[in-house]
């Protein structure tokens, strides 16, 4: 049997994770490695200015998990680096409660996770659910067990990742899989200023969900009409197009 990692960055008690290892489990031995809080907008950062502590718990089902007060990423790092004996065929983050499409990749703690794994040498796909009515976990976890068997089974090119999102419907309305490109979020954040009781400022990020422009082909279009959309990420961020303009510059 494959053994698979399973972190997030919902926390390791999240409804989300457990239904993820459940799911993982009818194809692979399952480890849980995930961080003891919610580090949801965290980003990809890897903690090297403090002790990590590491212990054991139980999940809910009573399956053993590990969990840290580091980052998700240092889940994934920390396994990496020898705290996890057994070797590691693949590394699913997840499920995120809410989704990760376009640009919400760049902050995502879950997506985070698996850009560790691709770091390390391991496979990863990113799993997360759309927002909406309920919590339909059932359809993100299947989605998370097909799309983990494929790569299983053919393997990803080096500094790959996959970044998984599935609509948040019953699993018999899923209208299918989709392949995709990111898409274009559109952020409506508001500075919102307050004052603490000694009258000095201080300040939320506040504003309504973002939106998104939806275009044929991208992650938002897909999950926005029923699709889990399935969409490589590659860990060369070099916008290459534009090398030779640059180059032009500094002649």
């Amino acid at each position: 049997m494959p053994h698979i990692l399973v972190t997030n960055d919902d926390g390791v008690e999240s409804p989300g994770l457990l239904a993820l290892a459940q799911a993982l489990r009818q194809i692979g031995d399952v480890t849980v490695f995930a961080p003891n809080r919610n580090w949801s907008i965290a980003g990809h950062n890897k903690t090297m200015h403090k002790p990590l502590r590491v212990w054991s718990v139980e999940l809910e089902d009573g399956s053993p998990a590990l969990t840290t007060d580091g980052a998700p990423s240092d889940c994934v790092a920390l396994a990496a680096l020898g705290l996890v004996s057994l070797p590691v065929d693949l590394v699913v983050s997840g499920i995120n409660t809410h989704p990760n499409l376009g640009f919400d990749v760049t902050y995502s703690g879950t997506v985070a996770a698996a850009m560790e794994a691709a770091i390390s040498g391991w496979p990863g796909i990113a799993v997360s659910l759309d927002d909406g009515d309920g919590r339909h976990w059932r359809t993100a976890a299947a989605a998370a067990v097909k799309v983990a068997r494929v790569v299983l089974e053919k393997g990803l090119p080096a500094n790959t990742l996959l970044n998984v999102n599935a609509p948040n419907l019953p699993l018999e309305n899923v209208q299918g899989y989709r392949a995709t490109r990111l898409g274009h979020r559109i952020y409506q954040d508001e500075l919102i200023e307050r004052s603490d009781p000694r009258g000095v400022p201080y300040y939320w990020i506040g504003g309504a969900p973002p939106t998104g422009i939806l275009e044929e082909g991208d992650d938002l279009d897909a999950v926005s009409h029923g699709f889990v959309s399935v969409t490589p990420l590659h860990m060369d961020m070099t916008q290459h197009r534009f090398l030779d303009t640059v180059r032009s510059w500094l002649s």
